[in-house]
Formats: structure tokens, sequence, C-alpha cells
């Protein structure tokens, strides 16, 4: 890796597979950090936020889900990525693990290999996301890249980071109908092993954060989803 290193953390309650991952991390030119207490985590990722954050979800005392709900509600850390790592592996399991915030969920048993490329592809659609400063904006939304920032009649929207890229490709398709397939893609990147519903998961999260500019993310049924101005007295399908 060239320039500055990415920096990882790992909450990881196992010492055994923490030390195996940050191996392989810092052999990949990372920098890496490990913890295996939820609660010490957050006070560590508000002094020094990392580039990324692999999370388990069983953690002792404060479990992952808690952290990751109080990271992406926090304006300071909402847009550090998390990638879950957690022996639950239920498509229920998944969509909870995305509907909390994360970017991506990676079920155990996993090899290194993979571990490796997902972690790169969270990070690259970050960097892209960053380095685009195109602003959008339709009616009172209003979305700054450079900034990872949105607006709904000038009231700043906190989302996570998935929500974000959901919410952008929306708007940059300008009208166009994109179904599940077309923004798993997008935005969690070709080859993710999700279903359709983690889509959904997120379309339902962006509505209830948009609150009365919900409508203008609209349900084309059997198809997908598209951004467009909602008819007078509308609501969400």
């Amino acid at each position: 890796m060239s320039g500055k290193s990415k920096s990882v953390l790992v909450v990881e309650d196992e010492a055994d597979l923490a030390e195996v991952v940050c191996y392989h991390l810092e052999k990949e030119g990372y920098a890496c950090r490990k913890f295996n207490d939820g609660g010490a985590v957050l006070s560590e990722v508000r002094r020094s936020a990392p580039d990324l954050i692999l999370l388990d979800r069983m953690l002792p005392r404060t479990p992952g889900d808690e952290v990751a709900v109080r990271l992406k509600r926090d304006p300071r850390t909402a847009h550090i990525p998390i990638i879950m790592l957690t022996a639950k592996a239920e498509e229920t399991d998944q969509l909870v693990g995305f509907a909390l915030g994360a970017d991506d969920y990676i079920s155990k048993p996993f090899s290194m290999k993979l571990l490796l490329a997902r972690i790169a592809a969270v990070l690259r659609r970050r960097e892209a996301a960053e380095q685009d400063g195109e602003t959008l904006s339709s009616g009172p939304i209003v979305l700054d890249r450079s900034r990872h920032e949105v607006t709904v009649e000038g009231t700043a929207v906190q989302l996570t980071a998935t929500e974000f890229r959901v919410l952008a490709a929306l708007m940059q398709a300008r009208g166009r109908v994109l179904d599940r397939n077309q923004l798993i893609d997008s935005v969690l990147g070709s080859g993710v092993a999700v279903t359709n519903r983690t889509i959904d998961v997120h379309i339902a999260a962006l509505r209830r954060k948009l609150g009365p500019a919900a409508g203008w993310i609209q349900t084309v049924r059997g198809v997908g989803y598209t951004f467009r101005e909602p008819v007078e007295n509308g609501s969400p399908t």
C-alpha cells in the first residue's frame, strides 16, 4: 500500500483470532490496533479514529451491537466504516447487522483472503465518496459527498455510511429506477453475498431518518426503488 497506512481497529475477544487478523493486516500494510472490550473501544475511537473497524458482535460486557449503535449515532464517529465479524450466520442476523449500521458482515469461520478483500472494497468505496466533491440536491434534500453530509430543509440528518451511499446512488440516478441488485452492486460492491432484503432495511432506515422528505424515495413494485418528487399527499410505499 502506498502513502499513509490505513488504520484498522480489531474489536474481538478471541485473542488468538485477533492476533491472526492483525498479523495478516500488518502484512498488507495496515496499521492495526486490538481491543477485546466494547466499552474501551468507544473511548479509543473518539480519541483516535481509525479508517475502519472490524467488530465482533458477541463481546463481553458491552456487546458489539451496542458499540455499533453508539458509534453510528455520534456525529464524530458515524462516518467510520464497520465490518461485523460474527458466528451468527442466519439471514436475519445479517439484516440486524446492516440495520445497526454495518457496512459489511462476515460470518465466522472466514478465510483471511476474503476478509482482506472485503476490507479493501469498503475502504475503496469510502475513498471514492470522499474524492467526489459533487453536491446532489433535490427538493428539500441536499447531499454533500465531500463533507459526507445530508440536510433536509437545512437540518442535518445523521446517516450511516451505507445509508449515505444508498441515498447518493438513488439521487444520482435522477429518476431512473434501480433494482435491488443494482443498489447492492453500487453500495456494497459486486460479489458481496447479501440478500435483496438488505437494501430494504437500508431504505426503511433512510425513510425514517428523512422524516417529512421520506416520500422522495419511492418503491416501484416488483422492480426496485427510485428517487422522485412525491405526488401531493403521497407517501412512500
